[in-house]
């Protein structure tokens, strides 16, 4: 083929130099100008001696082996692999070496980042939506449980866990997410099968966290996962939708029933305590009233046998002094008209004023 035909000595490319890689003859110089460049350096690196290229050997080795440094942040934990298999090495923060690359490579996992896992549900970010969304969508097949009133529960509830240890985290679990979901899961229907539906709908939610949490730790202790348990959180813990309707009429009815036995209990407590102490406010008066009759009664007791032995001693006196103290009891009180029967009088009245004396005496 005539690479000069209609083209001016310009090569198959057409007249003016032009290439494939859109240079002309100028450009094709510069590059031959480059290689010559290099040549003339390599030359001159070779004309240096054995000694300065020992040099540089040595420059690369340092620096291969240099690559062997890494460090480990505190939020993180290493893990160091020989020929990419994990030698069951787990290295803390801070700076450490290993094998140089290729030979040795290291991982270094966030070890304190809090990952969370919905089981019974999912929320917008577990269906790939924003994190502000309000989807949410229920898994029957992971939230329905029997408990064991033979009853079925509606169980929704969230895993938080973090790394303990990040080589068994990476090297003995397969799927880690999946398998701590699936023993959080088995674990919550044990538990929930063990106990009665109405104490899961009221005071037994705080009991069931605990104890899930602890035998799902002891579970993946014994399997060596690596895995922390951090909390287990019950978001709801429901009867199935298709009873929930009558199930929430029950609890009214039994919301009612504790609503009208503490207004009993609490018109009781008023009651009792009034009652008892008017019991004892009764009794304290009628043991006064006693003791005050029966002090009185010793007191005229002891007046008569005074008075009896009186008597004995001297009749005619005391017969006297009790006739004496009889006339001025009786006639203390009243207005008395006082009237001379002797005859003196001739049958003149004879008058005294008592009662402007009674006065006079009040006056003063």
């Amino acid at each position: 083929m005539n690479w000069n035909n209609n083209n001016n000595g310009g090569g198959p490319w057409g007249s003016g130099g032009n290439n494939p890689w859109g240079g002309g003859s100028s450009n094709n110089q510069d590059f031959e100008d480059s290689i010559k460049k290099a040549k003339e350096r390599f030359n001159k690196m070779k004309l240096g001696g054995p000694r300065n290229f020992s040099i540089f050997v040595i420059v690369l080795i340092l620096i291969w082996l240099a690559t062997g440094f890494y460090r480990v942040e505190p939020d993180e934990q290493g893990i160091e692999l020989l020929f990419g298999k994990w030698n069951g090495t787990t290295t803390q923060p801070g700076l450490h070496y290993f094998f140089p690359t290729p030979i040795g490579s290291t991982i270094t996992p966030k070890v304190e980042v809090i990952r969370k896992i919905n089981v019974g549900y999912r929320t917008a970010t577990d269906l790939g939506f924003a994190s502000n969304s309000n989807a949410e969508r229920k898994v029957s097949e992971e939230s329905l449980m029997l408990t064991g009133d033979q009853n079925i529960a509606d169980v929704n509830f969230t895993v938080l866990y973090k790394i303990k240890d990040a080589g068994l985290f990476l090297f003995e679990l397969r799927n880690p997410e999946s398998t701590v979901k699936d023993m959080s899961e088995s674990v919550m229907r044990e538990v929930v099968g063990q106990r009665d539906l109405q104490f899961l709908l009221t005071e037994g939610r705080q009991e069931v966290e605990q104890v899930v949490r602890i035998a799902l730790q002891d579970i993946l202790d014994f399997y060596e996962s690596g895995v922390l348990i951090q909390s287990i959180q019950l978001q709801s813990v429901d009867p199935p939708d298709q009873v929930i309707d009558a199930f929430d009429e029950v609890q009214r009815a039994r919301q009612d029933k504790e609503k009208l036995v503490n207004e009993a209990n609490s018109y009781l407590n008023k009651i009792v305590p009034n009652a008892r102490g008017e019991a004892a406010k009764l009794i304290q008066e009628a043991t006064a009233y006693k003791e005050q009759v029966v002090k009185q009664a010793e007191g005229v007791a002891q007046n008569f046998i005074d008075v009896y032995n009186s008597y004995i001693e001297a009749p005619k006196v005391t017969k006297r002094r009790i006739l004496l103290e009889t006339l001025g009891e009786v006639l203390e009180g009243p207005n008395k008209i006082i009237l001379d029967d002797t005859g003196e009088g001739q049958g003149v009245v004879p008058y005294l004023p008592l009662n402007e004396l009674n006065k006079n005496k009040a006056n003063n």
